[in-house]
């Protein structure tokens, strides 16, 4: 095998993981945090308050739609590309990656021009008109962040396909970059120039654009993986197969979508018929609340799917290279490291609620946000132990090539359950069925979960003695 990644093989699974696993889970976290920042300086802005916090809220599946493509087209490529690296395939290699690129950047422009000619009906679809404030607010803030989303799917495109040229630093370091301008800028537009959601808006593409610039400089400039100018012609074989791998990636992401919609719904039906949250002064509440628990989730979801990402390429060249006693090995110090994660993220929303919801500008909103958000903290996330172990357990199956299995999986997870009882428990239990549907889901998805891990367990031990 002649491969530059050969050390993917020989290294310690251990010191593997936490080369590919760290820079993975804060390139997602920054990522994540692109947005999650820009509610905070949002939130402690006292001319936007809840407002601008619920037309954030609103915005936010809608940039998740961008990056649930971007990282269908890059962790499907990464995954690809680390197959044919195990294996010797080098040309292939660049064909994926050159496929890969060509294809983002068409979906770049198309869904930036869905977005420009729908903006009234999206963030109409996503609860956008629980006022008339949220809803100029929300007009605002998506125009603007509309026209960095090409610039925001290339550089979260390249970032996965960077960790399988073998560099995992610069992923991180560039994606990081992008938000420290974003860090500095938000600050400065919203509350130096008085620039509200536009200044917000107008930050983050700022550090998009960089995170851009580095990853096309890194693009022309491959270690491992060379790109020829004909490798950018799309080939179509080879896109469907990154896409498979890539599926459910894209559905872990775009899920949240469609839960968020389902959400922001029925916070919006079942809000009208509260006797609280009926008053237009305090209609915004808990879509703002809502979706402040769903940032922190995504926090530690990003630290889970950062675990098992980082190990897509580790699993993949290894199985390539016909070694999957290693695959067991990684398997299982992912699944310890997953539910280690889930238990400190439910000490922390069980035993500080109080100060997750303070630094989203708690201060300056009444008693019955502070009430609502310390019972949404404690009941949707109950049970995000389980909540990371099924995520790291349905990513692994698809670093081992199980693309079906892992998109399946996925699908059940997070579009039947997820939507599913955010559709259904309102109606028995009021706004706080919303509350319950996470809980419910992870708790049955735990089931599948395990089922599958023992396969996994099943199917690698088997290999394992075979070679011994």
């Amino acid at each position: 095998m002649n491969s530059d990644n050969r050390f993917l093989e020989t290294e310690s699974v251990t010191k593997l993981m936490r080369k590919y696993a760290v820079p993975c889970i804060i390139s997602l976290l920054v990522a994540a945090l692109y947005n999650i920042v820009d509610q905070i300086f949002i939130a402690n802005a006292s001319y936007l308050g809840s407002c601008g916090n619920a037309a954030n809220t609103v915005v936010f599946p809608l940039t998740v739609v961008a990056l649930a493509i971007a990282v269908l087209i890059g962790d499907g490529c990464c995954a690809s590309v680390s197959l044919f690296l195990g294996s010797g395939r080098k040309e292939d290699a660049g064909k994926s990656v050159g496929s890969a690129v060509s294809f983002c950047v068409i979906c770049g422009i198309a869904l930036t021009t869905v977005y420009l000619i729908f903006s009234r009906q999206l963030l109409t679809m996503f609860g956008g008109n629980v006022n008339e404030e949220t809803f100029t607010f929300s007009k605002e803030y998506f125009f603007y962040i509309t026209l960095g989303v090409a610039l925001y799917m290339f550089g979260q495109c390249m970032n996965p396909i960077i960790r399988s040229d073998g560099s995992p630093r610069f992923a991180m370091v560039s994606t990081l970059a992008g938000a420290v301008v974003n860090l500095i800028l938000d600050p400065v537009f919203i509350y130096g120039f008085k620039w509200g959601m536009m200044g917000a808006a107008v930050a983050t593409v700022a550090g998009q654009l960089l995170t851009a610039v580095l990853a096309l400089i890194y693009l022309c400039n491959m270690k491992t993986v060379k790109i020829k100018r004909e490798y950018f012609l799309i080939r179509f074989s080879i896109l469907g197969r990154l896409l498979s791998l890539g599926m459910c990636s894209l559905l872990s992401q775009i899920s949240l979508v469609a839960a968020m919609a389902a959400i922001n719904n029925m916070i919006r039906k079942y809000g009208a018929l509260d006797p609280v949250f009926s008053k237009s002064e305090y209609a915004q509440i808990p879509m703002a609340v809502v979706g402040i628990v769903m940032k922190f989730f995504q926090i530690v979801i990003s630290i889970a799917v950062g675990m098992a990402a980082g190990c897509i390429p580790i699993v993949g060249f290894n199985i390539g290279a016909g070694r999957k006693d290693r695959a067991l090995q990684l398997f299982t110090l992912l699944l310890k490291w997953e539910a280690t994660v889930g238990a400190i993220a439910l000490v922390i929303v069980e035993l500080f609620p109080g100060q997750l919801i303070g630094i989203f500008g708690a201060s300056n909103e009444s008693a019955y946000y502070t009430s609502f958000a310390l019972k949404s903290f404690r009941i949707y996330l109950c049970m995000i132990v389980l909540a990371c172990v099924n995520k790291g357990t349905f990513i692994y199956l698809q670093s081992l090539g199980k693309a079906l299995a892992s998109t399946m999986l996925s699908m059940i997870r997070e579009v039947v359950f997820g939507v599913g009882f955010a559709l259904l428990l309102p109606h028995f239990f009021g706004l706080d069925g919303v509350l319950y549907s996470m809980p419910v889901s992870d708790i049955l998805t735990s089931i599948i979960a395990i089922v599958m891990i023992r396969a996994t367990y099943r199917e690698l031990n088997e290999v394992k003695k075979a070679a011994a």
